[in-house]
């Protein structure tokens, strides 16, 4: 398609499905049977080809696949000082087996940022991409809403306000320094506008002592904060993710919090999971404003199962009923590697995630072109 910058019609939103020889070499790694330098000999050589893969399906945009993380958001968030895994006070739907605590993160002295975080990460993808970079990093407001205010230390914090204001600084570090390494796309992974959804979860915000109708608007002006400092020239975007280990996820329209998302939130693409009737229909669509893009999460990364062109093609249109159609686009629901401890998880090969992603592509050569 030769798109030169976003946003691009097909996409991928983030994550790969890491290669079985990848995951023997980070387990030797942890078990310290092999040396720093020959994981990333071979997280480089994995990067590249997954780069190329990309590319040769026809994708204008590319990631690393995530191929240097174990976690989506604590190889990013631990890395700040003063940052530790803490309780979660948040539990997940699980369809009937026992209910499931994402992991929750506590912050336990000032927060700072001692050094870059993923600014190599990037450097070392823009130097093997032939198209656009894109980068994910979790969003900030990660760092609070699983713990809620218990799990800020009240001597370092003794008032939210300097909380926020911290981790908006320290996200502006990292956003500086990776626009001077050539970052343009910068894609943010958000969970919590989506929890607060699902009337159980917004049950659960409450208990806490949290407000659920008022925390997305203090959620949108922390990110817009954190982002002050992008270069100009930086398209970031806001991915709203449902959950996606098999143990756990959320339900319900993003009507609560759609105004905020895309009226109050300082970003240009939106990347929304649309591949199953728990994130209900398009309507909300209708608030987004004209200069922003919603990108349709319709092909599932939680199933082999190929999804039928025509019958996307046909949801892209349902979607257009409400939004007009050169302000969407389509992309993979979630990343492959979400929720999956092998290459292969939920029965997914790498020939299945290829063929998925060629789908993408084909639906908006069709669609768009």
């Amino acid at each position: 398609m030769t798109l030169t910058r976003p946003p691009f019609r097909a996409n991928q939103v983030g994550s790969l499905a890491r290669p079985p020889h990848l995951l023997l070499a980070r387990l030797a790694h942890d078990r310290g049977e092999l040396p720093d330098d020959e994981l990333a000999r071979i997280e480089d050589a994995e990067i590249r080809r997954a780069v190329k893969l990309q590319e040769d399906i026809g994708f204008d945009v590319v990631t690393d696949g995530e191929f240097r993380r174990a976690s989506w958001n604590r190889d990013f968030l631990l890395k700040f000082e003063h940052v530790q895994l803490g309780p979660s006070r948040i539990t997940l739907d699980s369809g009937g087996k026992a209910e499931r605590a994402p992991t929750a993160l506590a912050v336990t002295g000032k927060i700072r940022r001692p050094q870059p975080i993923f600014v190599g990460h990037f450097a070392f993808l823009r130097s093997v991409a032939q198209g656009t970079a894109k980068l994910t990093i979790p969003s900030p407001t990660i760092l609070h809403f699983r713990g809620g205010r218990e799990s800020i230390d009240a001597e370092a914090y003794p008032d939210m306000e300097s909380f926020y204001a911290d981790v908006a600084r320290v996200y502006n570090e990292e956003i500086r320094d990776l626009g001077a390494a050539g970052c343009r796309y910068l894609q943010i992974d958000d969970v919590n506008f989506a929890y607060i959804c699902d009337p159980r979860v917004a049950a659960q915000v409450r208990a806490m002592g949290e407000d659920p109708d008022m925390l997305p608007h203090t959620y949108a002006k922390l990110i817009n904060a954190a982002i002050a400092a992008r270069p100009a020239g930086m398209t970031v975007g806001l991915h709203v993710c449902r959950g996606n280990a098999p143990s756990g996820w959320t339900e319900g329209s993003y009507e609560p919090v759609a105004d905020i998302l895309f009226n109050e939130i300082d970003v240009s693409i939106y990347f929304l999971e649309y591949d199953s009737p728990r994130a209900g229909g398009f309507e909300p669509l209708r608030l987004l404003p004209k200069g922003k893009t919603v990108v349709l999460g319709l092909v599932s990364t939680k199933t082999p199962t190929l999804e039928d062109k025509d019958a996307l093609k046909r949801r892209i249109e349902e979607a257009a009923r409400f939004v007009p159609l050169e302000q969407l686009a389509i992309s993979t629901q979630c990343g492959f590697s979400s929720g999956m401890t092998t290459a292969g998880g939920r029965g997914m090969t790498e020939a299945n995630e290829i063929a998925k992603l060629r789908l993408v592509v084909d639906v908006a050569r069709e669609v768009w072109n």
